[in-house]
């Protein structure tokens, strides 16, 4: 359940800021921090935190017999 509410909130993130999300991962996954990314890559993520949203949502839809 936590896991869920985890992924939610970030899925949310990266809908309402996906800018601000991926260049977050970026400055802790670069050396220098001097990456330039392609404009497509937000897009992506903003598709990516919608995937994760719907995910979860449906997910907890279904019958908690687990």
């Amino acid at each position: 359940m936590v896991l869920r509410l985890l992924l939610l909130a970030v899925g949310l993130l990266e809908l309402a800021a996906p800018r601000k999300m991926v260049d977050f991962w970026m400055d802790l996954a670069a050396e220098d921090g001097d990456v330039e990314l392609k404009p497509w890559v937000y897009k992506v993520a903003r598709v990516e935190g919608a995937v994760i949203v719907l995910w979860v949502l449906l997910r907890g839809r279904g019958n908690s017999e687990a």
